[in-house]
């Protein structure tokens, strides 16, 4: 028997012929819709695989994508990243964090640019390195500036759980941490959006499991379908939710069935809950106050809380965006990146005025990759 390659995992889900299959089919389904079906892609995971494989190019024209509030980076407001450029600024402090977040623009400076000046900043590659960073350090305040969704809130979970089992004193929390059915819920709400069936993220659900989306088709008659990244996966969900439709029904499915079950990692929930809870409002970037939409260190972990410890120095000013940038209209579903008067002009990777074209998962990011603005 030959060796198991990596590539072997994936190929099959990047078939073209699989695909040009579930093209056909989904054409197929979707002559019995009796109005356009507007999905929702909840995660820029989705968005990056829908431009990058061209789906929306295989699916007939009563079928279309609405890109939805799924990546940290994007969600950020500047006041969250304002306070991690005053924690990087004090002395002795080394501020670490995931991603793109050092890119992202603040109010008036970005991580990267303080990192330029002199401050001790640095990327991770995973949040136990910040435990090892600590113990390496142990005259500085080392603090971790903690993004993600549900699907790296275990991570951070387990680094409090190790730093304070292993006595280490001098790493603290910055906690951003978000959820992704509170803000499906204040779209949906809002009734601005157009929108009737979702695409679930499936590493989010891999943590959570799929139930937390339950809610969701009895109160909006929505389909929704936790999806798998890969573009097979990506297309099969599409077929899911459109014979949904056409069949009148609005049921929660699962297409990435191999890792994504009902329950989820009750093991990596446990550990959440035994430090974290949530937020009683959290204001996302261009959306706006989202109530529970968020997590926070419980009481209890006070004195690792960088937001208490550190109160002092941390400005409390809600910041808007950028005017000439619609990122938060975009988050919202109400609008797509060519729309935006700056798109590939003033906004671009190189010159982000926006978090989503700052964010490698971005939509305008993808847009901008992958619709041919490159030429």
């Amino acid at each position: 028997m030959s060796e198991l390659k990596l590539k072997d995992l994936y190929d099959g889900f990047r078939d073209p012929a699989t695909i040009r299959m579930l093209s056909a089919q989904i054409g197929e389904a979707a002559k019995a819709l009796h109005e356009p079906l507007r999905i929702m892609e909840v995660c820029g995971g989705h968005t990056h695989t829908i431009m990058k494989y061209g789906l929306p190019q295989l699916l007939p024209d009563n079928i279309d994508f609405i890109h939805g509030p799924g990546c940290p980076v994007c969600i950020m407001p500047k006041e969250r990243i304002d306070h991690a450029i005053a924690l990087a600024r004090m002395d002795d402090t080394i501020l670490v964090t995931l991603g793109d977040m050092i890119r992202v623009p603040g109010s008036q400076s970005s991580l990267a640019v303080e990192r330029a000046a002199g401050r001790d900043i640095r990327p991770l590659y995973t949040p136990m390195d910040a435990l090892k960073i600590a113990k390496e350090h142990p005259d500085k305040r080392v603090i971790f500036f903690a993004i993600g969704f549900e699907t790296t809130t275990p991570m951070t979970a387990a680094l409090l759980h190790a730093a304070i089992a292993q006595k280490v004193t001098n790493l603290y929390f910055h906690i951003n941490h978000v959820l992704v059915p509170p803000a499906i819920d204040a779209i949906m709400s809002d009734g601005r959006a157009k929108i009737n069936a979702f695409i679930g993220p499936s590493h989010v659900s891999v943590i959570t499991g799929a139930k937390i989306y339950a809610p969701l088709p009895e109160k909006y008659g929505t389909p929704v379908v936790v999806c798998g990244f890969e573009p097979v996966d990506v297309m099969q969900g599409i077929l899911m939710a459109v014979r949904q439709q056409a069949e009148g029904r609005a049921e929660l499915e699962i297409e990435y069935s191999r890792s994504v079950t009902m329950e989820g990692n009750v093991k990596a929930q446990q550990l959440i809950d035994t430090y974290l809870r949530a937020r009683s409002h959290f204001r996302w970037r261009g959306i706006g106050d989202i109530p529970d939409s968020a997590l926070e260190l419980k009481p209890e972990f006070a004195h690792l809380d960088a937001e208490k410890v550190f109160a002092e120095v941390l400005p409390t000013e809600p910041i808007d965006d950028h005017k000439l940038c619609i990122c938060g209209t975009i988050l919202k579903g109400l609008a797509k990146p060519m729309e935006c008067k700056v798109f590939g002009t003033a906004c671009t990777p190189n010159t982000p005025l926006g978090s989503c074209m700052v964010s490698s998962e971005g939509a305008c990011n993808a847009y901008y990759r992958y619709a041919g603005v490159l030429g």
